[in-house]
């Protein structure tokens, strides 16, 4: 498709192109009304046949639809949609310095094995939440998965995503990219959530081992290999992969949906426990001993013992020794952490702002609203501590759940309360 020779479209001033596919292309513009860039993607439905432009604008109007429904971080959010004349147009948000999966691939460029875990995490959290709005991609593949200048992930396109209700199950044709499709897709069968955990485990294969899962010359014998071979193991082609990133990608690549992760939530879940490990080897504690003196903490009182092992299995046992960064000011991480012994110091800036000991908590407000940390956590003396994702606890029983949010509710009324306390102390020195 060709640039538009208009310099303008709706509102949106047209500056250059910086995107461009089989059925669309998007172009950096300018919003002149709230003073922002935004990209707009353009779609020109009076080139090609009759059924071709019917077929554009059927796929526009589904991802201006299903676009409105979604509100997610790590998912492009879209603005607005119209149409003009010949044009059908979606203005989006503009990501500085965006590249695409599929560049990083083609360039040959090795994302480390941590980062690689980083990004198929917020896309298994992304989609997780899209599933939960009903709507399936369809089409997950690296050039729809965007990183920016900070390599966080923004998925994209959603014009062939199909909205699936509990109770009716749609059948969709080959539509989209065969090389990252599931079997059941490839086939012309019914179609889940699985199956874009399915494509999403292909992509995760192709940036651990530098090749594609499955490839053909011809479309037949590539259903053929989807539907019917295993793939090599990963180690094959790169031997710092560990064992349990090769069965977290086969799992999420299982033929059999019943074997197959049934939600990214799940999916996430294993993501997150092999990151652990990578950035710190877990201790070596006996399951007993921690459940033993995690018990002994004013934290975990009120915690039935059911609860505390269910704590037990989805946290990390982690050690520091004095002076060491725990939290860094600044990190996105929606985990916290509780005192198992020895004191913190929490610094924001060059500024001590209290210490911590055993049964004390940090980092719930990461993970209660998922920002930026505020502050820098410094271990004063050796620390034994546990880790826990906020990732794990969605997957623990309700009334865990809660019994973490009456303890964070109580740590909140304590700290408020001293708060008030010293400003208390503060104004009275002031007034004598």
């Amino acid at each position: 498709m060709a640039k538009p020779d208009i310099q303008k479209i709706g509102k949106y001033d047209i500056k250059e192109e910086i995107g461009r596919g089989g059925m669309a292309v998007v172009y950096r513009g300018y919003d002149p009304f709230i003073n922002r860039e935004v990209a707009i993607k353009i779609t020109d439905t009076d080139r090609g046949d009759r059924d071709d432009a019917a077929q554009r604008r059927r796929l526009f109007f589904n991802e201006a639809r299903i676009a409105a429904m979604l509100d997610h971080p790590n998912i492009v959010h879209v603005h607005d949609a119209g149409v003009e004349g010949q044009y059908c147009y979606l203005v989006m948000e503009y990501v500085k310095g965006v590249k695409t999966l599929k560049e990083f691939n083609k360039n040959k460029e090795i994302i480390p094995i941590d980062k690689v875990i980083e990004i198929i995490f917020k896309c298994c959290k992304a989609l997780d939440y899209a599933h939960s709005m009903g709507v399936v991609h369809r089409d997950i593949k690296p050039s729809n998965i965007m990183l920016n200048s900070e390599m966080d992930v923004k998925i994209g396109d959603f014009s062939i995503a199909q909205i699936i209700s509990a109770e009716m199950t749609q059948v969709g044709g080959i539509i989209g990219s065969p090389k990252y499709m599931s079997p059941e897709q490839v086939k012309e069968e019914a179609i889940s959530s699985q199956t874009d955990l399915f494509s999403l485990g292909s992509v995760m294969y192709e940036l651990l081992a530098h090749v594609v899962p499955f490839d053909s010359e011809g479309v037949s014998s590539l259903v053929y290999k989807i539907v019917n071979e295993t793939p090599p193991p990963m180690r094959q082609f790169n031997k710092e992969i560990p064992d349990e990133l090769e069965l977290i990608v086969s799992k999420a690549m299982a033929k059999d949906t019943s074997v197959r992760y049934p939600r990214g939530l799940d999916f996430a879940a294993d993501l997150s426990k092999v990151y652990r490990n990578l950035k710190r080897p877990v201790t070596d504690i006996k399951e007993q001993a921690k459940f033993e003196q995690m018990k002994k903490l004013d934290f975990f009182k009120g915690f039935f013992d059911s609860e505390l092992s269910e704590v037990v299995r989805a946290g990390t046992w982690e050690q520091y020794e004095a002076g060491q960064h725990i939290i860094t000011e600044g990190d996105l991480d929606d985990a916290f952490y509780v005192i198992i012994s020895g004191d913190v110091l929490v610094k924001k800036g060059d500024k001590a702002i209290v210490s911590l000991r055993a049964g004390d908590c940090f980092g719930e407000m990461g993970y209660l609203t998922k920002a930026h940390r505020t502050a820098d956590i410094i271990s004063l003396s050796a620390v034994s501590l546990i880790k826990i994702s906020g990732t794990l606890i969605e997957k623990m029983t309700v009334h865990c759940q809660l019994r973490f949010d009456k303890v964070f509710l109580r740590t909140l009324i304590d700290r408020l309360s001293k708060t008030s306390e010293e400003l208390a102390k503060y104004k009275a020195g002031d007034k004598t």
